[in-house]
C-alpha cells in the first residue's frame, strides 16, 4: 500500500505500525485483537488520505468527528463505531506519548452508547439434539461429536478448542488446559460425556484423520502440525444444526453462552462461571443473568396462570 502512496504518507503508515509493535510487546494482547486493531486503524488511515492528512501531528479533533460520521454514512452499527473509537483513541493516546503529537487530540471524545444485546443461547433440547447430529459410524463425525461436546461443557471460546494441545488434556482428571486471551491459561473441568466422546475421537478417528502423521494438537487440520481453522469449526456447527433442525443463525459461541446460561439456570455459582469462562472482570458474565431472567419472564407467561 506504501509505494502507491506519497512519501510523506509514509511516516503515518510507521505510526501505526510502532503502535501496532507496541500492543504484541508491551500490552501482550492477543492475534486476533490486534488484527481487529489493525483492521479498524487502516480504515481510519484510508479516511486521513482521503482528506489529505498524512502527518499524525494534522490531525484533529474535528477529524476524527467527521471519520465517525463518515462511519455511520456507511452504515456501520453504534457498536462497531463505537469499537473503532476506541481503536483510534487509543492509537492518538500512544501518538502523545511518545511524543508525536502535541497533545491527546480524541480524549475528550465519547464514544456512542453502546446497545447491549442478550447472546443467543439454546434450550438444553436443542444441544441435545445438536450433539446428536454427527454420524458416529465416520471419522468425521466422531470428531465433530467430540469438538461440540468439548464446546458446550467447558464454554472454551472457538480459538481455544481448535488450538487445544495433546499436552492440555487431562482426562483422567476430568480437566483441560486452554490457552485463551492474551495467551492466560486456564484449567477449565469437563463433565463424563465430553470425556467419553474425547476419548472415543481420539482412540478410533483421529488417527485415521492423520493418516500415519504426528500432530501436536488434539483436532489436527489439513496441512502437516496444522490445526483445524476457526472457519472450519464455524461451518462444523452450522451443518450440524441445519441437522438438528436449528435454523436459527448459530456459532461456536452460541455454546459457550450457552454452557454459561444453563449453568447459571441449574444453580452454579456466578464467580465460578467467570473462572470458567476466563472472563477478566465479573461484569463481563452478569450477562447471562439478564438472560436467565429473561427465561424466567417466559416461563411464568407459560405456566403461571394469570402470567
Amino acid at each position: 500500500m506504501s509505494a502507491e502512496l506519497p512519501s510523506e504518507a509514509r511516516t503515518l503508515i510507521a505510526r501505526v505500525t510502532e503502535f501496532l509493535d507496541h500492543l504484541v510487546a508491551e500490552c501482550g494482547l492477543a492475534e486476533n485483537t490486534i488484527a481487529a486493531y489493525r483492521s479498524d486503524l487502516t480504515s481510519f488511515v484510508l479516511f486521513l488520505y482521503s482528506r489529505r492528512v498524512f502527518r499524525p501531528g494534522d490531525i484533529k479533533v474535528g477529524t476524527v468527528v467527521d471519520y465517525m460520521a463518515d462511519l455511520r454514512a456507511r452504515g456501520l452499527g453504534t457498536n462497531s463505531i463505537a469499537r473503532a473509537l476506541a481503536a483510534v483513541k487509543f492509537f492518538l493516546r500512544f501518538l502523545w506519548a511518545e511524543g508525536h503529537i502535541p497533545r491527546d487530540v480524541a480524549a475528550r471524545l465519547e464514544a456512542p452508547r453502546l446497545v447491549k444485546k442478550l447472546p443467543e443461547v439454546l434450550t438444553e433440547g436443542e444441544v441435545a439434539r445438536l450433539l446428536d447430529s454427527p454420524d458416529l459410524k465416520t471419522p468425521t463425525g466422531l470428531r465433530d461429536r467430540a469438538l461440540l461436546e468439548v464446546l458446550y461443557a467447558t464454554g472454551a471460546r472457538a480459538s481455544e478448542v481448535v488450538g487445544l494441545e495433546m499436552e492440555g488434556l487431562h482426562m483422567d482428571l476430568g480437566y483441560l488446559r486452554c490457552v485463551g486471551k492474551g495467551s492466560k491459561e486456564r484449567i477449565v473441568p469437563m463433565g463424563r460425556s465430553a470425556i467419553a466422546a474425547l476419548r472415543e475421537y481420539l482412540e478410533k478417528s483421529r488417527p485415521l484423520i492423520l493418516k500415519g502423521a504426528e500432530s501436536p494438537h488434539v483436532f489436527p487440520g489439513r496441512s502437516e502440525h496444522g490445526t483445524l481453522s476457526r472457519k472450519a469449526l464455524w461451518g462444523i456447527v452450522k451443518k450440524h444444526a441445519l441437522a438438528a433442525g436449528i435454523s436459527r443463525r448459530l456459532s461456536p459461541h452460541t455454546l459457550r453462552h450457552s454452557f454459561a446460561t444453563h449453568l447459571l439456570a441449574h444453580g452454579a455459582d456466578l464467580r465460578a462461571i467467570q473462572e470458567m469462562l476466563g472472563h477478566a472482570d465479573i461484569a463481563t458474565t452478569q450477562v447471562y443473568t439478564h438472560v436467565d431472567r429473561k427465561r424466567l419472564r417466559t416461563v411464568l407467561k407459560r405456566f403461571h396462570p394469570r402470567g
